[in-house]
This record gives structure tokens, sequence and C-alpha cells, in this order.
């Protein structure tokens, strides 16, 4: 039986790169693979459900300086692959091969790098760079989740010895059975309070909505930006039009009870929210930004893409979503659902077990 092991950040994170993960090893551990996740820290409580066979483990327990830690953490993990008789590991977030190109020096193991963000995102920090460099002379594929970032990945670097293919993710709900209205008059945003997220601009935005009509925007996530964000809605004055929420494994009953959904990131990968949200057939509003939006969403047709990071035309979307006539929002519910289709896990992981 082929053994894989994804290495993550924290599989205890309540993020989409960890929902995506736990997905497809969920779906590989079901097709006679024996799978292990490998958290860098902590993760041994995975947020999201795992199958019983898969097993989980952690580099360290509590969280340390990388930096000080640089050979430490290449040393466990050749460890654990080899201690584990590893077969492929697939590394979940480019920056991370800063630890697994030396860790898997000279050892008869696949790597992949499965890369969330996109080509022009480094977040600030430099070793990200250096760890998509490393990846694109050493492992055997890099897995993009768009055509666009793929591209970004050719052109950007020279040296590329490895296969650079694109796998989108997959949605997380399958079938539902669900048709949103507009008389529910609840606008979604799912994701991690921080800077990405761009809820700053989401809040600026819902200020400039003139006519709300009882209309509340519903934010659901954690994150160490969460105090700002409730504090900016008291200082725009709208927070009684703005409900924000904690985290939930129960994501589902938000999506069942908003009327659309708006995405205000400045970038993203692939964003798996905008998938969740198709297949409960909500419209979307969301920032043009990379990479993703403009892979989901047609415009006009299954929401609206805005100009990045440009609050008034964002608040324009809204607006016009808003009121809506009801065959016209009918139909972009419809065609947000035919949109997921093509995004079923089965045949998402057809891709993966041809590399694997």
């Amino acid at each position: 039986m082929k053994k894989i092991c994804f290495l993550v950040g924290d599989l205890s994170h309540p993020g989409g790169t960890e929902r995506v993960t736990t997905l497809i090893a969920n779906a590989l551990a079901q097709k006679d693979f024996q799978v292990s996740i490998l958290s860098l820290v902590d993760g041994k409580q995975p947020f999201f459900e795992l199958v019983p066979s898969i097993k989980t483990y952690s580099l360290y327990t509590k969280k340390i300086s990388f930096k000080k830690n640089f050979f430490g953490a290449i040393w466990r993990i050749r460890k654990f692959v080899t201690q584990h008789h590893i077969d492929t590991l697939v590394v979940v977030d480019s920056i991370s091969c800063i630890f697994t190109v030396p860790a898997l020096f000279g050892l008869n193991i696949k790597h992949i790098c499965w890369e969330h963000f996109n080509f022009n995102v480094n977040l600030g920090v430099k070793y990200r760079d250096i760890g998509r460099k490393w990846a694109a002379k050493y492992c055997d594929y890099i897995v993009t989740l768009t055509h666009r970032d793929q591209e970004l990945w050719k052109n950007n670097l020279s040296n590329i010895r490895s296969k650079i293919i694109t796998i989108v993710n997959p949605s997380t709900f399958e079938g539902i059975e669900h048709i949103p209205d507009l008389d529910f008059k609840v606008i979604l945003a799912v994701g991690r309070y921080r800077y990405q997220k761009g809820y700053d601009l989401l809040l600026q935005a819902w200020s400039g909505v003139t006519n709300k009509e009882g209309w509340k925007l519903v934010i659901v996530g954690e994150g160490e930006d969460k105090q700002k964000i409730i504090d900016l809605s008291e200082f725009l004055k709208i927070n009684d039009t703005v409900e924000i929420n904690s985290s939930t494994d129960n994501i589902a009953k938000y999506f069942k009870s908003a009327s659309f959904y708006c995405m205000s990131s400045r970038f993203e990968g692939l964003p798996m929210v905008l998938l969740e949200a198709q297949s409960f057939g909500l419209p979307i509003v969301s920032f043009d930004c990379d990479t993703g939006p403009a892979e989901l969403i047609s415009n006009g047709i299954s929401g609206y893409l805005v100009e990045p990071e440009n609050i008034e035309k964002l608040s324009d979307a809204i607006t016009n979503m808003m009121n809506l006539d009801k065959d016209s929002y009918l139909r972009m519910c419809i065609n947000a659902k035919e949109n997921v289709s093509n995004f079923k896990v089965n045949e998402i992981v057809k891709k993966w077990l041809a590399i694997l």
C-alpha cells in the first residue's frame, strides 16, 4: 500500500487550505492509500473531520522560531519520512519547501509542492520566494490551483525542472438541495480576520450602501484582526447592520441563510469558499483579485467581478445584487450551481492519482 504524507502548517486551523487538504486526504484514504498528515506545529486535533485511518503527527508541539530551528526542522522531516517509509510527500504551501528540499535530498521519495497562494504573493516573507525556486528545481511536481498561477510560475522562474500542472480545488459540498432567496437579506463573507481577506475594504463598501432596508452583513471566521474589524464597524457606525462571528464546524447554516456571498480579498489562490457558496446556489460579488475569482465567476452571469480594492465599485455591485429582480436573481443562482458541478471531488482526485 502506497504511503502518502501531507505536510501542512497546522491542521488545527479552520482555514480553506486545511479544509481542502482534509478533503483530498480523506478521498485518497478511501482509495487504498495509507495517508498521514504532518503539521509543522501542533495540529494533532484537526479542525475538520478526518476518516479514521488517517494518522496525524506534528513536528513540534508548540510554536517555535523556524529561523533558529531551520536545520532541526530539516532533520526532523527527514527522520519522519524515513521512519514512516513515506512514498510521496505533498508539501502544502511552497514556503515549506525550504525544509523539504534538503530533507528529501538523496531519498527515493516523490516530492510534490502544492501551492495555495499565487506566485505574485509572498506575504513579505523572502523564504517563500526561495521555497518556490527550490521547488521548481527539485520537486517532481508543482501543483497550482489556477491556470493563471501556472503561467506565473512558468514565466517568472528559470531553471525549472519540475512539472508544473494545475489541479483545481474540489467543492466541499455536493448534492446540496437549497434555493437561496433575496428576502433573507443576508450578505455572507467567510474567512480569517486578516489583511489578505480585505474585511476593512468590505466594511467601507458596506458603509457606502445607502439604503440597507433591513439587510445585514454577516462575517464568519477567526484571526488576529478580529477586534480591528469590530472596532472599524463601530467607527463607521454600521455595527447595527454587521454581525461578526467566530468560525464554526457547521458553516452550512450560514450559507443556507444567505442571499449572496461577498469576497473582498486582496489576493487568493483558488478560494474554496467561493465553491462552497456556489454549492448552495449563492451568487457572488467579488474583487477580481489574483487568482481565482475570474476562474469561478462569470461576470453578470453568476455574480459580479469588481476592480480589485475599489471600494466604491464593490459598494455599487453589492447594491446592484440587493436590488435584482427575482427572475434575474434566480438565473444567477442557477448559473452558480451549474458552475460548481465542474469541481466534484471524484473528478479532482483522479488528477491527483495520476501524479501520486
